[in-house]
């Protein structure tokens, strides 16, 4: 299987879903990356935005992807872009990367950010196009800080795929803790405590030790 998982800001795709990408892996699966956003001057220091480089590069070399897709649109500032040519640019990503698989983060996070990228990534991907972009399944994730943030006006996260990652989650939180930058002290949501908890209560959705949980968004069979 080939695996694209599209993360607005790196980390996204750690938080949302780093156990079932490394579970990919292990099954012999291509997984590759695709980064929408980065970090700019003056609203990012130089030096934070080398020290996101240095992180977002440790933690390719820790999962290994088959390739990273750098988009490089800025973060916080899609709602000022054209959306055709983000549209255009993850066509574009899609083609490259031939997924039989898409992870997408969810349609009602708080960040403005994310739900751009998912009425995007949803518009490159319509149904009536899956012959020629061949994606056949579509799952969005979780982000904690971001899906548990959103108001009552915006659609809530109400998983229906539950993926068992007992065996992967302490290597999914030893590659966030490469994440200095954004990494929280606990009780914070995105503090490794609070992920691990987060798994456990998800697992026992399902009767596990520890799971990650998504939206079935599409499946063509």
């Amino acid at each position: 299987m080939r695996v694209l998982v599209i993360a607005p800001h790196p980390d996204d795709e750690t938080l949302g879903c780093g156990g079932s990408l490394l579970k990919h892996m292990a099954a012999g699966d291509s997984v590759s990356w695709a980064i929408v956003t980065r970090g700019h001057e003056p609203q990012w220091s130089k030096d934070l935005l080398e020290n996101k480089e240095n992180e977002i590069k440790a933690v390719h070399e820790a999962y290994q992807f088959e390739h990273i897709h750098r988009m490089n649109h800025p973060t916080t500032r899609l709602d000022s872009q054209p959306q055709d040519q983000l549209i255009a640019h993850f066509h574009q990503v899609i083609h490259e990367a031939k997924p039989d698989c898409i992870y997408l983060n969810h349609c009602g996070d708080v960040h403005t950010d994310h739900r751009i990228i998912f009425d995007c990534v949803m518009s490159a991907i319509k149904p009536f196009n899956s012959t020629s972009h061949g994606v056949k399944r579509i799952l969005s994730y979780e982000t904690p800080s971001s899906t548990d943030a959103a108001p009552v006006n915006l659609a809530a996260f109400r998983p229906n795929v539950f993926i068992d990652i007992t065996g992967f989650l302490e290597r999914k939180l030893e590659i966030m803790s490469l994440y200095e930058s954004e990494v929280q002290p606990y009780p914070l949501p995105r503090a490794l405590d609070s992920l691990k908890a987060l798994a456990r209560y998800r697992g026992a959705t399902i009767g596990v030790e520890y799971a990650e949980s998504f939206m079935l968004l599409r499946e063509v069979n």
